[in-house]
Order: C-alpha cells, then structure tokens, then sequence
C-alpha cells in the first residue's frame, strides 16, 4: 500500500501501483510495520521519572520545569507519541510547551493539556510539605466545596488548559493519603465538570478507589485515571456510561519493581493497587468498558520516551490482544481526546501521524519499545 501525503494530510491511501510517484519525495517503508502515530493519553511532561521527582516540587523554579518538559516532549516523540495528553503539570509550563510545539519552538507530539489539576485540602495533589518551611508548595490547584470547585475549574481553562483533570482519590506517591479513599465529593465534582461540559472539555479523573470512581462517573467525568480498586459496579457503571479508562499499568509496576528505592509508603499503596488491576481489566474487556492507551509517563522510574512497555505490561496484565492494544493507543485514544476527525488512523483526510517498526508486534509486542520511523504532521522526525 501507499501512503500520499501533501503538507501535513493524508490525500490517498492505495495500492502501490495504483499512485502515480513522479516528481515526489518516496519514502520507502515496505519492510517495516507501518501504523498510525501512537497516543499517550496520561503523561507528565514536567516530571522525568526520576527517584526524586516528587521532590523537585520545591527544589524546581518554573524555569527547571519548562526545560525538562521540553525534554520529555521531544523523547515522547521519538517513541513514536505523536499525539499526547499532559495530565498536570507544576503551574501552566504544559500550556506554555504546547503553545510553542504548535509555534515550531520547539519539537514534540502533539498536545491536550490540563494546565493544573483540581484537588482537595489534604488530598492528591496538595503539598504534605511544613507549610512555614515551604509555604503552599502544590502541583495541583486546591479547592474545597462546590463554589471552590468551580471557580478552579474556570480558572484553569482561563489560563489555556484544554480540559479539566480532577483527583478524585488519593494516590499513590502523594504522602500521607489513601489511594482508596474519595478527595473531591461527588457535588464538588458535578460543580467542576459543569463548567467543562458546558464549554465543550473533556475531562479526566485520577481515581483508584470504587466511591471516587462512582462519584465521578455520576458527576460526567470523561475518562476514569487508573482505577487499579474499582469494584463490579464502577465496571458495570462505565460500561453504561460509556466513560473511557486508562489503565497506566506501567505506573504502579515501575514503584514495585524498583520498591528498594523508594519511599515504603509509596510501594506498599502501589503493590495493593496492582493486586487485582489485572483481572479488573479482564473484567473491563468483557464489559465492554472502552479502554484508551496512558502511562503515567513522569513518574517514578516511569522515564519518557521506554513507556511503550506498557503494551507488554498489558497482555500481563488484562490479557489484552496484540490488536486491541494498538487500537487503544490510536483509534480508541483519539475517542476519548475527541480528535479522531484529525488522528488515529491513516486515512485520507487526517493529519500525517505515521510510525514504523522493524519488527510486527504480532510477533513480538516488545518491538513497540523500538520505534523507528516517526512522522507528524507530514514532517519526518526520525528514520
């Protein structure tokens, strides 16, 4: 087949002998595995997976965090991300690094960003640190009540976030919070979503816990963030919903596997969060829950640019198929971020997105961790 490209669409896909090449720029990729650009639709730019990366919350200006996201963006793309989702980020800097990639400043995929994530007094997101030490030092922007929530969620998308991201739960690698135990109540949420839904945003809520996953279901939320304890009833409810859930395996497995190293607090919430994570997604799977491509990519051990593994991870855990894998990277992921007009697949009329593998990934989904041929935008960035 043939792929015919002018600017940065997709004219013609045909039959090779059915396109008329003279006079154009052939890239010859007949021995490869040719897809569409892949999608990461839960990522931190401004962290980078290193040990200390929660720390870097007080030791960082804005400034650390603006290099470091450059960083990760171009690594993302060189994965073979051409198109990705920043689920928070220290202050706007992931604003600020979208506009520049869509400028040309600066080279990485393609973004949906959140700008500061919503969360409550004390929960996922809000800073643990000794307040007279380090003052209000937080990732996320922290409100409390329905009015609270609201006003943050307008402030947000003031200052240019593409959607609203919520915590729902606490986490894992926040101290001092309980992965399974709901933030934001289900009225907070409802306050916040009405003024993404009413203005035309998606949304996405971090949550582990079965009562958070409910209660944001219930509020609108677009997509569930984890869900590593949900219950058969938020997997009925998701199913009926038709919310979206992004697993990000990889998170919680890089903390276990790398647990010497890191605070016991954070690797004893991990380990129980992937106790039955694999077999909820089994159960996702046979329910019809629609499931989109994320890897927490920023966190511990989790570096950008090697979060390809998590397709591995997810034929370990859910059993998922080689097919089914590729399509929540691609199809599925566009879904949910609402671009499937422009990405997700290679058809006439979407933007040039294409990767390339040397190896199928039918025959080995390791091969996903090698991409080696990269266009967005019909622009060739690797290969």
């Amino acid at each position: 087949m043939a792929v015919v490209i002018e600017d940065n669409k997709i004219v013609e896909v045909a039959p090779a002998a059915a396109v008329d090449c003279a006079g154009c720029e052939v890239i010859d990729l007949s021995d490869k595995f040719v897809m569409p650009g892949l999608i990461d639709t839960h990522l931190h730019t401004a962290f980078d997976g290193r040990p200390g990366c929660m720390e870097t919350q007080i030791t960082w200006t804005a400034g650390d965090f603006a290099f470091a996201s450059m960083k990760n963006a171009e690594k993302d793309l060189m994965a073979g991300f051409t198109t990705v989702r920043d689920e928070g980020s220290y202050g706007f800097v992931d604003v600020a690094l979208r506009n520049a990639i869509n400028r040309g400043d600066v080279v990485g995929p393609r973004m949906m960003v959140s700008g500061r994530p919503l969360g409550t007094t004390g929960g996922h997101s809000d800073s643990h640190y000794n307040p007279d030490i380090h003052g209000e030092t937080t990732m996320g922007l922290i409100s409390d009540g329905p009015d609270g929530a609201r006003h943050a969620a307008r402030y947000t998308l003031k200052y240019g976030a593409d959607q609203i991201k919520l915590m729902a739960t606490g986490g894992v690698m926040s101290i001092g919070d309980e992965p399974g135990a709901p933030d934001f109540t289900f009225e907070e949420m409802k306050a916040a979503l009405d003024v993404a839904n009413s203005r035309g945003h998606i949304s996405s809520a971090h949550a582990h816990g079965a009562v958070g996953i409910k209660n944001a279901i219930r509020a609108g939320i677009t997509s569930i963030e984890h869900g590593m304890m949900m219950d058969d009833e938020c997997i009925d409810m998701m199913a009926e919903h038709g919310t979206y859930l992004v697993p990000t395996i990889v998170a919680a497995y890089k903390i276990v596997e790398n647990g010497d190293s890191l605070p016991a607090e954070a690797v004893e919430k991990a380990t129980r969060c992937l106790v039955n994570h694999g077999k909820n997604l089994e159960k996702c799977r046979a329910k019809g829950v629609k499931i989109a491509f994320g890897t927490d990519a920023g966190t511990y051990y989790n570096y950008h640019g090697t979060q390809t593994c998590e397709f591995a991870l997810m034929q370990k855990y859910g059993n998922f198929g080689v097919a089914e894998s590729l399509l929540s990277a691609t199809k599925v992921a566009s879904e949910l971020m609402r671009m499937n007009d422009r990405v997700g697949s290679i058809e006439a009329g979407k933007l040039a997105d294409i990767t390339a593998f040397d190896v199928s990934p039918f025959d080995d989904i390791h091969t996903m961790e090698n991409c080696t041929f990269v266009m967005k935008d019909g622009v060739v960035y690797k290969g």
